[in-house]
């Protein structure tokens, strides 16, 4: 079954998280095909920009508990989100949680409607938000990420752009990104590549520099008693035990 699908308008290759059934969950399945599929784009002379989206209710629901991915997997998805020679822009019209706000992270520019909703529920199952920080910290309010961060709280779409998750939110997420995608279309590829390298210097920097510690860091945790119980109870559906 594939998990990615794609589709082209007009140089504009759409790439649809397609697996429902676990609400878009980054498995390493899904991750495998998102890296392909980025991989072709990258050498496809006739693609201009990436739309990154989803099928069902929700974006992305983090992890996979029942088949995650490597760590250093992930990390690789979003370096090379980040290190693409050609823009990637989020289309988001559901909710975003855990690792999925990453994929957000590590994208150039994203956009949603106005009723998606977003949260860091790692501290939940006894993890921590480790390598999607990469993208995150470099591009985020830090205040607004040290409070999202420990408490899990859901928060809205005009909340996410004012922090810079989002670069912009609307009713309608498609009219949203109408002049988005056509100034994209209007570019030149040599100075798209050029342009996004200039702001993406620094997201690049923090891979290299922490990429290898924060890897180790999600490894470690997810090995963890804590991290056992935290998954459990999700699955179960109940509180963890150290719910007070």
């Amino acid at each position: 079954m594939t998990l990615i699908g794609r589709t082209r308008a007009r140089a504009v290759e759409i790439l649809t998280l397609d697996s429902p059934d676990n609400r878009n969950a980054l498995s390493a399945a899904l991750v495998g095909e998102l890296t392909d599929a980025l991989t072709d784009c990258a050498k496809d002379t006739d693609v201009r920009a990436i739309v990154l989206t989803h099928t069902g209710n929700t974006f992305c629901a983090g992890a996979d508990l029942r088949d995650p991915p490597p760590p250093d997997a992930l990390v690789a998805l979003l370096r090379q989100i980040v290190r693409l020679p050609k823009p990637v822009v989020a289309r988001v019209t559901g909710h975003v949680r855990a690792g999925g706000l990453g994929l957000l992270a590590a994208c150039d520019i994203t956009a949603a409607s106005r009723e998606s909703t977003f949260a860091f529920t790692e501290v939940h199952i006894g993890v921590a938000p480790a390598v999607i920080s990469l993208p995150l910290l470099p591009r985020t309010d830090p205040r607004a990420l040290a409070r999202y961060y420990l408490t899990g709280e859901r928060f809205t779409a005009p909340e996410a752009a004012r922090i810079g998750l989002l670069t912009t939110q609307g009713e309608d997420v498609d009219e949203t990104l109408a002049p988005v995608l056509d100034g994209l279309r209007r570019a030149s590829p040599q100075a798209l590549a050029e342009t996004k390298a200039l702001f993406t210097a620094k997201v690049l920097e923090t891979f290299d520099r922490d990429a290898a510690d924060l890897t180790a860091l999600s490894a470690r945790l997810f090995s963890s008693a804590d991290a056992r119980e935290g998954m459990t109870a999700f699955l179960e559906r109940r509180d963890p035990q150290w719910v007070v």
